[in-house]
C-alpha cells in the first residue's frame, strides 16, 4: 500500500479514471503541462496525451464544455482552481447541468465531475477563502462531497466520476501536501452518500466535514481527557446526506453539535439540526452550531484565526453544553 500525499491520492484517482475509461477527460486552467496550480495533476498529460489539456481562463467555458462533452458521451473531470471562481459560471451548474436529466425526461444525463478547492489558508483573501458547499448542496440534481482523508481523496473522486449526475468534489488546499499516509489503490468504487464514524463516543455526537474534522478530532482528545467522550462523524457526502448514520448516532448520545468552517448563517449545520429535530429524537440539551461568524475572511492569518473555529474553541463550546447539564442536575 503506497504512502501518498493527499494531492498524490487525487492524482492516482485521476490516473485510474483515465486508464479505465477511454472516454474520460481531464481539463481546466493549467492542469496539463504545468500540472495544476497545486501540482495535483502533475504528469497526467505526459501519460494520457490530448485527453488532459489546458483551457482558457474562463470558468463558464470549462463547465459549458464539460456539459457539452458529457452530452456526447464523454466523462469529463474538470478543475476549477478555487471554489470562489465557480460563481462566475454558476448558471452552467445550476440551470444547465443540474437540470439536464429532468428537462430531457431522463433521456440525457450530464455525468461531469467538478473538482475544486476551498477554505482558508494563510494569506488567502476574501475572494479565495470562502466555504461554499451549502450553495452547491442546495441545488437538486447536483451531488456534493468533501473528502478530508487521503483515502477519501482517492475513493470519493472515483465515486464521483462513476456517478451519472453532475458531482462537485470540494478539496482543501491545506491538505494537499501536509503529510503522507497509506492509501489503498485499486479497491472497488465505493457507494455514494455514506458518512464515516471517525471516532466512536457516547456523550455527544459531532457532525463535521472537510478539513475542519481534524480540529474536531483534536478537540475530542482534549475532551476525553476531561471525561467527555464525543462521537465524531465525517458527513463526507453533503448531497446526499447520510441522515441514517447521523440519526443513529444522535439517538445513542442524545446530544448534537455540528462544526464546519463555513459561515454559520444558512450553513448545512442548520439543515442537519433541523432534520434531527424533525425526526423526533429526544435530546438532553439543545443542539449547537459551531462555525465561522458572518464576516469576510481577512487575509491576515492572525485575523482569520480569530474567526475560524479551532480545537480550543470547539472544546470551549462543548464544555459549555456539559456545564449546563451540571447546573440543571
Amino acid at each position: 500500500m503506497p504512502e501518498l500525499t493527499y494531492a498524490g491520492a487525487v492524482n492516482e484517482a485521476l490516473r485510474r479514471i483515465l486508464t479505465e475509461d477511454p472516454k474520460a477527460l481531464v481539463f481546466g486552467e493549467d492542469v496539463a503541462a504545468p500540472g495544476g496550480v497545486f501540482g495535483v495533476t502533475k504528469g497526467l498529460q505526459r501519460s494520457f496525451g490530448a485527453r488532459v489539456f489546458d483551457t482558457p481562463i474562463s470558468e463558464s467555458a470549462i463547465l459549458g464544455g464539460a456539459i457539452g462533452a458529457a452530452l456526447f458521451g464523454m466523462r469529463p473531470v474538470v478543475e476549477i482552481m478555487w471554489a470562489d471562481f465557480t460563481l462566475v459560471a454558476f448558471d452552467q451548474l445550476v440551470n444547465q447541468a443540474a437540470n439536464i436529466r429532468y428537462v430531457s425526461r431522463g433521456e440525457l444525463t450530464a455525468p461531469i465531475t467538478v473538482r475544486m478547492q476551498q477554505g482558508s489558508a494563510p494569506g488567502a483573501c476574501a475572494q479565495h477563502s470562502q466555504s461554499l458547499e451549502a450553495l452547491f448542496a442546495h441545488i437538486p440534481g447536483l451531488r456534493v462531497c468533501m473528502p478530508a482523508t487521503h483515502q477519501d481523496a482517492y475513493d470519493l473522486l472515483l465515486t464521483a466520476a462513476a456517478t451519472a449526475d453532475p458531482t462537485i468534489v470540494i478539496e482543501n488546499r491545506t491538505l494537499y501536501h501536509r503529510d503522507r499516509q497509506p492509501v489503498e489503490l485499486g479497491r472497488p468504487v465505493q457507494p455514494l452518500g455514506q458518512a464515516a464514524v471517525r471516532r466512536a463516543g457516547s456523550a455527544l455526537t459531532v457532525i463535521t466535514w472537510g478539513a475542519m474534522q481534524f480540529q474536531v478530532l483534536a478537540a475530542a482528545e482534549t475532551l476525553a481527557a476531561r471525561g467527555i467522550d464525543i462521537e465524531v462523524i465525517d458527513a463526507r457526502w453533503l448531497r446526499p446526506l447520510d441522515m441514517s448514520a447521523i440519526l443513529a448516532s444522535v439517538a445513542k448520545t442524545r446530544r448534537l453539535a455540528v462544526v464546519h468552517e463555513a459561515h454559520t448563517t444558512g450553513g448545512l449545520g442548520a439543515e442537519i439540526i433541523a432534520s434531527v429535530v424533525s425526526a423526533g429524537i429526544m435530546l438532553d440539551q439543545p443542539p449547537i452550531r459551531i462555525g465561522t461568524p458572518d464576516a469576510r475572511i481577512p487575509a491576515a492569518p492572525s485575523l482569520a484565526a480569530a474567526l475560524i473555529p479551532d480545537a480550543a474553541r470547539i472544546v470551549a463550546a462543548i464544555e459549555r453544553v456539559f456545564a449546563l447539564v451540571e447546573v440543571g442536575s
